[in-house]
């Protein structure tokens, strides 16, 4: 066990208790305000002319490449490879199959297209045009206002006055994120090879920044869901639906589940059998069923593995130079006003996703290089080395102040509470004009105290939340939750803000019916982080994930200040694959009528050469969207086969031996 200490005092010590990187904060703040006055014009020019050049050079390839015979790729890589294989949709319909029940698709976060159809004078002329996927032409052209347009209500998650952005209709929704960046593309044409249209095929796009239950206060999405799927049903003469979430799309559909059994106005008001009525399968891709790590690092410091890397190697571009100054700070302001980020925190606390000193997925070893040296002497002490080093990654410790602290026995951890500390403004508001963030209020003893407390697990990073973004979380408490229920018989659960918890919520009565959960495997996925604080600055976000974090040889699981674990490099295996391993498989208090569900896992095969693509074997979790045994899997389902049918359950990790190491009562 750590040693925590509480707080002493109340005030916080200008000089002598604070970090030496403190210590000259107030005399460098005059001088950091004057430089940026100087170079406010020519920041602003030179990232639009940078930006610009990236779009060019973008929309140049895409030219060249329309450019070319249709067949011309296809001939080069035939050239090389050898014939390419059939996609599934000809494939399978070699073989006979058709269409038969109809298909939904549920996008994940960031997938669909949203546009404008009122905004401010900043935004005249861009009428129902697209602000979020297409070209983003509007945010190299005006940044600002694009960021002050895709913002929500910091009080109430919702619209800003005069500002209203809708979602796209139709399959051109998530077809493409971007000109030639397929999403829902591939699945759609394959679906079509075997006689699949609009008519038996739906996009259910929603808003995806605002919370699951907002949807429908607002736009009535999930009223709309469910009268398509009742359409598609009694339009193909009672056939069942199959669903196919996405990412966050699959949590969406799980709060949606819950809501179309309740009554109104809270709920959709279909009664406790309408899924087993209009539902034949919910086959989840790269289901984010208990949360996502990188979720809270997001939400903490603006950061992924990506960001943190661009952010070291350039800091000034990220951090002061564009969006006239502050990048992080304004995707920071804009990202922590959308509700739904916060349906990914992880859920379960300790239980789940470990302590300080144990994880289900504790012995993990992580891939490394063959040794060129194929010598029984050097394959023999590697395999030493990965055994001992395969015990020593403490995965419960989603982020840790510093590596070494990541490594320490508990009992050498010496923490300050931080929930004891005194938060004040550490110099005035109008500094930082409209890139304030929640920060700014914590002042230099509240930063100190976060970093004085070392180490958060999955159940202290939601104190920490809180702490650090109280507004965010307390609008997000009020629409999702994250805990483990001890009774879901108690009323208090049925409440929505409980209903994307898969832990907190029990599945429909639907014995009929049959649960998938999809993703991939082999590449390594962020699990928790090593963190440092970041150096003094005017309206700056002061902590940042510590690139210089590496484990070496000794520790490969940790590069560039983050812990990997086996995943498709956004949800880790864990999230993706526990409730159908374990937490609903067969009867439990969260799947009560014993909804058979399958594991279907995707061993991940980067593309063989450039003229490729993004591959056909990949398990990447957006890339997976055009893996061919994945769409075959879902076209077989869609056109009449089971789970049993498929072969049941396909996995290549650890997730079964993983899911026995946690103690959930079932």
């Amino acid at each position: 066990m750590s040693i925590l200490r509480r707080r002493k005092g109340t005030e916080t010590k200008k000089t002598s208790d604070t970090e030496p990187e403190y210590e000259e904060f107030n005399d460098k703040l005059g001088l950091r305000r004057l430089k940026r006055r100087r170079r406010r014009g020519s920041c602003v020019d030179g990232c639009c002319w940078f930006i610009g050049c990236i779009c060019s050079i973008w929309w140049f390839l895409l030219f060249l490449y329309n450019a070319m015979p249709a067949s011309f790729p296809q001939y080069v890589t035939k050239a090389i490879t050898g014939p390419l294989p059939d996609p599934p949709g000809v494939k399978l319909g070699k073989e006979g199959l058709r269409a038969k029940h109809p298909v939904v698709f549920v996008p994940g976060i960031v997938t669909g297209g949203l546009e404008l159809w009122e905004g401010h004078q900043c935004a005249e002329g861009l009428f129902r045009k697209r602000l979020w996927g297409g070209t983003f032409g509007e945010l190299y052209k005006r940044p600002l206002c694009w960021v002050e347009h895709m913002s929500l209500d910091n009080e109430t998650g919702l619209d800003p006055s005069g500002i209203r952005i809708r979602p796209v209709s139709g399959l051109v929704a998530a077809d493409y994120f971007a000109p030639g960046y397929f999403i829902w593309a591939v699945l759609i044409a394959n679906l079509a090879r075997i006689g699949y249209e609009e008519k038996n095929m739906y996009m259910a796009a929603y808003d995806w920044r605002i919370s699951f239950q907002n949807t429908e206060v607002r736009d009535q999405t999930l009223s709309r869901i469910k009268s398509n799927i009742e359409l598609m049903v009694a339009s193909s003469g009672g056939k069942k639906v199959v669903i196919i979430p996405h990412s966050m799309g699959v949590l969406y559909f799980l709060h949606f589940m819950k809501w179309v059994e309740v009554p109104a106005p809270m709920g959709g008001g279909g009664g406790s059998d309408w899924c087993a009525k209009h539902l034949k399968a919910v086959m989840n891709i790269g289901g984010p069923f208990l949360g996502v790590p990188k979720a809270v690092s997001g939400l903490f410091s603006a950061e992924a593995k990506d960001i943190a890397a661009a952010r070291s190697m350039a800091p000034s571009f990220l951090d002061s130079e564009m969006f006239n100054f502050q990048t992080l700070q304004h995707v920071m302001r804009m990202t922590r006003t959308w509700d739904s980020t916060m349906s990914m925190i992880p859920k379960g606390g300790d239980t789940i996703w470990g302590g300080l000193d144990w994880s289900p997925e504790e012995g993990y070893e992580c891939n490394e290089k063959k040794p060129k040296n194929n010598s029984t002497q050097t394959a023999e002490s590697d395999r030493k080395r990965k055994s001992v080093n395969a015990t020593r990654v403490k995965y419960g410790r989603i982020i840790s102040f510093g590596k070494h602290v990541a490594d320490l026995p508990s009992s050498e951890i010496e923490r300050i509470d931080f929930r004891d500390a005194l938060k004040g403004k550490s110099h005035a508001n109008s500094t930082c004009r409209d890139v304030w963030t929640e920060y700014h209020d914590m002042g230099i003893g509240g930063v100190k105290a976060v970093a004085d407390y070392k180490v958060y697990t999955a159940g202290s990073v939601l104190d920490l939340l809180h702490f650090v973004a109280p507004k965010l979380m307390k609008r997000g408490s009020a629409h999702f939750s994250y805990g483990i229920a001890d009774d879901l018989d108690d009323k208090k659960y049925e409440h929505y803000k409980y209903w994307s918890n898969p832990l907190e919520t029990k599945l429909p009565n639907a014995p009929g019916m049959e649960i998938f959960s999809m993703y991939g495997v082999g590449i390594p996925t962020e699990r928790a982080y090593a963190y440092k604080l970041s150096p003094a600055g005017d309206c700056y976000i002061p902590f940042q994930i510590d690139t210089s974090a590496e484990g070496g040889n000794e520790s490969p699981c940790l590069k560039g200040g983050v812990f990997h674990v086996d995943g498709d490099e956004t949800v880790p295996i864990l999230s993706a694959g526990y409730m159908c391993a374990k937490g609903w498989r067969g009867k439990t208090r969260f799947n009560p009528s014993g909804i058979r569900t399958f594991i279907r896992e995707y061993n991940h095969a980067p593309p063989a050469n450039l003229l490729e693509g993004r591959g056909t074997q990949s398990g990447a979790h957006v890339d997976i969207m055009g893996n061919f045994a994945l769409i075959e899997d879902i076209i077989r389902v869609a056109a009449g086969a089971t789970g049993e049918d498929l072969g049941g359950d396909q996995v290549y990790s650890g997730i079964f031996k993983w899911s026995e190491r946690i103690k959930l009562k079932l």
